[in-house]
C-alpha cells in the first residue's frame, strides 16, 4: 500500500495553484515494510507551481496558506508533517497533525521576494518517510506599497540662454521598489509640477527640455523645476514622488555694449604729461565673462592726435589718456567720438547686433600756473666804462601769459653778479650800474635776471648758473625750472 502526499494551497482571495508531475520509476518500500521483496511501483513526486502570498497582508494571523496531506494518513494520528527551508518555523509554520501551513507575519516583497521550502510526511512513531521530501516555492506577491523616489535628486543643470524649443536639459530618473514584472505598480509616468511653461518633461524617459524659445539670462537666470514621477502608469490611486531641478541659463553673447550716456566730459591740466589718465568710459554689457569683453577706439582725427584710449585689465572700461603735451594757450578743448566694440562676437546672434556703440567725448584743457615769459628771446646791453653809479644800462620785460595784467617783479640772481656791479628796478626791470666799471679789468658781464609773478611762488631755477659769452655774440636766454634770463652786458 503506498500513499500520495499532496499540498493543497488555499490562498487568500482565491489565489494559488497546485500540480503533480510523474517522476521516473524507482523502488520504494511501502508503509508496511519488512522482510521480503520490496514492492516495485511508480512514484509520483511533488511538483509545485509557484504559490503566492500577498505582501503586507493585514488579515488575522496566522494566515492559512496551504495544507499538506498524505493518502496514507487515515486520520489515526500516525502521520506527522514536516516543513523545512527558508522561513520554516519562523515565517511559515506547519501543524504536524493536520498539515496546515500558516504564515505568521506580514511579508514584504522588497525585503524578500520568495521562499524555498521542503515538505515531508513521516511516520510519527518511527520518523520513517512516508513520501520523499518535495521542494516548492512560495512567492510574495507585490502590492503597490512603494512610492517612486529620485535617488540622484535634487538635480542641477545648465542650458544656454536663447536655446531652441526642445533643447535637452537633463534626464531625471525615479526608482520604484515594487515589482516591475507584475502589474503597473512600478510603471512610472513623469510630469512637470512647477516650471511650466518654460520646461517640459518626457512622460516615459524623464528627459527635461526647454519649452519656450529665447529664454533670456539677463531677464531670469535661474529656474526651479519640480518633476513628479507617479506609478500605476500615472493613473488615479498611484503613488508619487517628486524632485527639483535647478536650471541655470548660461550666458551667450546676445547683447551689444551700450554707453549709458551719449556725452562724456572730462578735464585735464595742460601740464599733464603723456600717459596721464584723463578719465574712464564704461560701456555696459549685461553679458558675462568673455562675452562682455570690449575694445575702445577714438574715431575722430583730432582726438586721436592728442589722446589715446585703451581697455583696462578687466576688459570692460576704456582708459582715456594724454598722448602728447597739451597747451592751454593754443587749444582749450577737444571734441571727438569713442566707439566700444565686443571683442568676441558669436555669428549665431549677429541678428541681435551691431555689437558696438558710440559716445561723444569733450575734454577741456585747464590752465596751469606758468612762469612769466620775457618779451624777447635775447637781451644785449652795453654801458660806457667809468660812469657814475646809477647809470642806465637797459631794461628787460616779462609778462604772465595766463594773466597779462598780473604784476611782475624782477631781481638779479646773486651768483651772476657776485660783486654787485649792477642793480635792477623790481617793478619795471630797469638795470643800472651800482659801481663804476673798468673795461680794462673786465670787458663784459653776464647777468641772470629772475622774473616773478606777484603773489605766486618764485620761479627760481633748479640749478642757477651763469654762462660766459664772448662779446658780440648776443644774449643767451636760459630757461630751466623758472624764467631766468642771461643778460650779457658789454663795457664800452
Amino acid at each position: 500500500m503506498w500513499g500520495l502526499v499532496r499540498l493543497l494551497l488555499a490562498w487568500l482571495g482565491g489565489w494559488g495553484c497546485m500540480g503533480r508531475l510523474a517522476a521516473p520509476a524507482r523502488a520504494w518500500a511501502g508503509s508496511r515494510g519488512g522482510p521480503g521483496p520490496a514492492l516495485l511501483r511508480t512514484r509520483r513526486s511533488w511538483v509545485w507551481n509557484q504559490f503566492f502570498v500577498i505582501e503586507e497582508y493585514a488579515g488575522p494571523e496566522p494566515v492559512l496558506i496551504g495544507k499538506l496531506h498524505s493518502d496514507v494518513d487515515r486520520g489515526e494520528g500516525r502521520t506527522k508533517y514536516l516543513l523545512t527551508g527558508e522561513g520554516a518555523g519562523t515565517v511559515f509554520v506547519i501543524d504536524e497533525a493536520t498539515g496546515n501551513i500558516h504564515v505568521t507575519k506580514s511579508l514584504d516583497r522588497e525585503e524578500k521576494a520568495q521562499y524555498v521550502l521542503l515538505a515531508q510526511a513521516v511516520d510519527r512513531a518511527s520518523n520513517r518517510p512516508l513520501e520523499p521530501p518535495s521542494e516548492f516555492i512560495i512567492k510574495v506577491q507585490d502590492i503597490n506599497d512603494n512610492p517612486p523616489i529620485f535617488p540622484l535628486g535634487p538635480y542641477h543643470a545648465t542650458v544656454p540662454e536663447m536655446s531652441n524649443v526642445g533643447t535637452s536639459v537633463i534626464q531625471v530618473t525615479a526608482h520604484d521598489a515594487d515589482d516591475p514584472s507584475y502589474g503597473n505598480s512600478a510603471k512610472l509616468v513623469y510630469t512637470v509640477l512647477d516650471g511650466l511653461p518654460f520646461f517640459s518633461v518626457d512622460p516615459q524617459t524623464g528627459v527635461v527640455r526647454t519649452a519656450i524659445p529665447n529664454m533670456d539670462r539677463e531677464t531670469q537666470e535661474e529656474f526651479l523645476v519640480v518633476i513628479q514621477a507617479k506609478d500605476m502608469g500615472g493613473h488615479m490611486g498611484g503613488l508619487s514622488g517628486s524632485t527639483t531641478v535647478t536650471v541655470t541659463l548660461s550666458d551667450v553673447n546676445d547683447n551689444p555694449p551700450k554707453f549709458p550716456q551719449s556725452l562724456y566730459q572730462f578735464s585735464v591740466v595742460e601740464t599733464a604729461g603723456p600717459g596721464t589718465l584723463v578719465g574712464r568710459l564704461q560701456a555696459q554689457d549685461p553679458d558675462l565673462g568673455d562675452n562682455a569683453l570690449m575694445a575702445y577706439s577714438i574715431l575722430d582725427g583730432e582726438g586721436s592726435e592728442a589722446f589715446s584710449i585703451s581697455t583696462d585689465s578687466q576688459g570692460r572700461d576704456g582708459l582715456l589718456t594724454v598722448r602728447k603735451p597739451l597747451d592751454f594757450e593754443n587749444r582749450r578743448s577737444y571734441s571727438f567720438r569713442v566707439e566700444a566694440t565686443n571683442t568676441l562676437i558669436d555669428p549665431a546672434y549677429l541678428r541681435r547686433g551691431p555689437f558696438k556703440d558710440v559716445a561723444s567725448v569733450r575734454v577741456a584743457v585747464q590752465d596751469a600756473p606758468e612762469p612769466p615769459a620775457f618779451s624777447q628771446a635775447a637781451y644785449h646791453l652795453s654801458v660806457p666804462e667809468n660812469k657814475a653809479p646809477g647809470t642806465l644800462v637797459g631794461q628787460v620785460s616779462a609778462s604772465d601769459l595766463d594773466s597779462p595784467a598780473s604784476p611782475i617783479r624782477y631781481s638779479i640772481l646773486p651768483h651772476s653778479d657776485p660783486e654787485r656791479c649792477f642793480s635792477i628796478e623790481p617793478e619795471d626791470g630797469t638795470i643800472r650800474t651800482a659801481v663804476p666799471l673798468d673795461r680794462e679789468a673786465r670787458v663784459w658781464h653776464n647777468l641772470t635776471v629772475l622774473a616773478t609773478e606777484l603773489g605766486e611762488e618764485s620761479w627760481a631755477p633748479r640749478n642757477p648758473r651763469g654762462r660766459q659769452q664772448p662779446p658780440g655774440r648776443g644774449t643767451i636766454p636760459e630757461r630751466g625750472g623758472g624764467e631766468e634770463w642771461l643778460v650779457p652786458c658789454t663795457l664800452t
